[in-house]
C-alpha cells in the first residue's frame, strides 16, 4: 500500500495519465486486505503473500518504464496510451496487462511445485483465487464513481451495462487466468526454455489484446461480446 501511494505522489508529467489506474489498483489492494482481515479466504497468508507478489510485478513493470521504457511487452503497449485516452481505456489497458501478463507468474511466485501436486490444497488455492471475484465486483459500482465527470457522455448513458460488463469480463479474465497458470507449471515442470517460450506466448498475446483495446468504439461493450481475457494454446 505504501509503494503504490508513493506510486502516486511520484508519477512523472510523461505518465499522468496512468494516475487513474494506480489510484483504483491502491483502493482495490485496500479493499482485498479487508477481505482478508474479515476471514473471507480460506489461507490468508498465502491471499496476502501472492497479492504482495502481484503487487510487485506491477511495482516492478514501472520501474522499468521510468529507467529504460523496457518493462514487458503489454506494460509497453499500456504505458504508451496517449495522455488523451478516456480514462476508462487508460485503466482497462491497466487492467488487462497486470491480469492477463502478470497474475499467472504471481500464482506461480507463490504456489510451489509440491502444492501444485496437491489436489487439495490446489482445490483451495483455485477457491481464494475465485473469491477475489467477489471483492472486485463490490468494487464496480465505487470505481465507475471514481471515475465521475472523466468518462464521455455516452459512457455515462451507458453506466448500468458498463457495470455489468465489468463483472463479467473480470469472472472471465479469471478463468482464463488459471487456464494459463497451469500451462505455466507444465511448462515450468519441463524445464526454464519451456518455461520461457511459454511465458514469451503470453507476453504475446496479452499485448496484443491490449493493442485491440485501443480500437474506436465502446471497449466494455465490445468487451462484453470478445472477452477480456487471453488463453494459452496447447504447447506446440
Amino acid at each position: 500500500m505504501a509503494e503504490l501511494q508513493a506510486c502516486l505522489d511520484a508519477l512523472p508529467p510523461r505518465l499522468e495519465h496512468h494516475r487513474v489506474f494506480v489510484a483504483t489498483y491502491r483502493r482495490t489492494t485496500a479493499a482485498v486486505g479487508a477481505a482478508a482481515a474479515d476471514g473471507m479466504f480460506e489461507d490468508r497468508g498465502w491471499v496476502e503473500r501472492w497479492d504482495v507478489a502481484f503487487a510487485g510485478l506491477y511495482l516492478a513493470a514501472l520501474r522499468a518504464e521510468l529507467a529504460d521504457g523496457r518493462p514487458s511487452r503489454p506494460w509497453r503497449v499500456a504505458f504508451a496510451a496517449p495522455p488523451e485516452t478516456p480514462a476508462l481505456r487508460q485503466l482497462l489497458f491497466g487492467i488487462n496487462a497486470h491480469v492477463n501478463y502478470d497474475l499467472p507468474q504471481s500464482l506461480l511466485a507463490t504456489i510451489t511445485d509440491a502444492e501444485f501436486a496437491d489436489p487439495a490444497l490446489m482445490a483451495s488455492r483455485r477457491r481464494d483465487h475465485e473469491r477475489i471475484d467477489t471483492v472486485l465486483a463490490s468494487r464496480v459500482s465505487a470505481e465507475d464513481a471514481e471515475l465521475g465527470g472523466r468518462r464521455r457522455l455516452l459512457d455515462r448513458l451507458l453506466t448500468p451495462a458498463n457495470r455489468q460488463a465489468s463483472r463479467r469480463f473480470l469472472r472471465e479474465a479469471r478463468l482464463k487466468v488459471w487456464h494459463n497458470t497451469v500451462e505455466l507449471q507444465s511448462a515450468r515442470l519441463a524445464g526454464p526454455e519451456a518455461y520461457d517460450r511459454r511465458l514469451a506466448e503470453l507476453e504475446v498475446l496479452s499485448a496484443a489484446k491490449i493493442a485491440d483495446l485501443q480500437a474506436p468504439g465502446q471497449v466494455l461493450l465490445r468487451l462484453a461480446v470478445a472477452g477480456f481475457g487471453v488463453t494459452l494454446p496447447p504447447p506446440g
